[in-house]
């Protein structure tokens, strides 16, 4: 490949950020003939497909997307080598897409939210649904950042811890068990409601019961912790979550909160951002902004639990 054919990597690597070719155009300042045109000597130079169609854009093949985990770091750096490092938050118009369940987006959304109106008005939050898929989004740049548990293991990708969540387990005020002491045999022997978001009925709590010779009874499942509150609320099942998702419901009263009489590691949340991002000041940003957030909302459960 000519030195000048170094050109079609940055195209590449816009039609993989977009996954369409449209878009690409427009983000690269091109037509769109002259970027398929493109496509065409990228298919030549690197003898496979690279893209098919789906949708109103493209999917890439596996080559394509080994590629493209190879040269965007690189790319990334050159970017931010040459381009001065510049971001006021007051007059910053951007937009950040992070990664979340719905249990951190009601404990985080409207604490950020607060704090972008009064120091970072410019700046868009939008939330993409997160079901234990992160590594992959962060790969396909899809997202900017994921908040929530994180166990990926892939070089390209950096992770920070910020909040162990400890579960406790929660029933409505009027519940048989609210007024008497948790004991392992009542909490195996009434119904329980499980936050799945896989869709699979079984989770931390049925293994460690599983190494004594036990289990429980679920009942119903469901895919969202704000929904599993409500259930709650309203029902006689039981469930465990963790604490700083259910903090708000519990400090207004709405479900009472038992310890697990059960030993249950509690769940690591990291913020975990692309290798590509790593001089990207808006993202540095951002990430301090919610380590700050979750530290003083972290203060304020812990308070109010003790």
């Amino acid at each position: 490949m000519s030195k000048t054919d170094l050109n079609l990597i940055v195209m590449f690597d816009a039609i993989m950020t977009e996954q369409s070719v449209t878009a690409a155009a427009e983000r690269l300042s091109m037509t769109q003939p002259s970027v398929s045109n493109a496509i065409a000597r990228m298919r030549h130079y690197w003898k496979d497909p690279l893209f098919v169609k789906h949708g109103r854009g493209v999917r890439p093949t596996p080559y394509a997307e080994k590629l493209w985990q190879q040269v965007s770091p690189p790319l990334a750096e050159i970017q931010q080598a040459v381009t001065p490092a510049h971001f006021v938050p007051l007059y910053a118009k951007r937009q950040f897409r992070i990664a979340l369940t719905d249990g951190m987006t009601g404990m985080l959304w409207l604490p950020l939210r607060k704090h972008i109106e009064k120091h970072a008005p410019g700046i868009d939050i939008h939330a993409v649904p997160y079901k234990a898929d992160g590594e992959q989004l962060l790969l396909d740049a899809d997202v900017d950042l994921v908040l929530d548990y994180y166990p990926g293991s892939s070089p390209l990708i950096h992770s920070k811890w910020i909040l162990d969540n400890h579960f406790v387990c929660l029933m409505r005020p009027e519940h048989e068990l609210a007024s008497s002491v948790l004991t392992l045999g009542r909490f195996i022997s009434h119904d329980h409601l499980f936050v799945s978001l896989s869709g699979d009925a079984k989770g931390i709590v049925d293994s460690e019961l599983e190494k004594q010779g036990l289990q429980r009874r679920i009942a119903m499942t469901v895919n969202s912790f704000s929904g599993a509150v409500e259930i709650i609320r309203g029902s006689n099942l039981i469930t465990v979550l963790p604490y700083p998702v259910i903090a708000n419901a519990a400090i207004r009263g709405e479900v009472i909160v038992k310890p697990v009489p059960l030993a249950i590691p509690p769940a690591s949340i990291s913020i975990a951002w692309h290798t590509r991002n790593d001089r990207d000041v808006g993202l540095e940003w951002l990430r301090g902004v919610l380590g700050e957030l979750i530290s003083e909302l972290s203060i304020s459960y812990g308070e109010a639990n003790s």
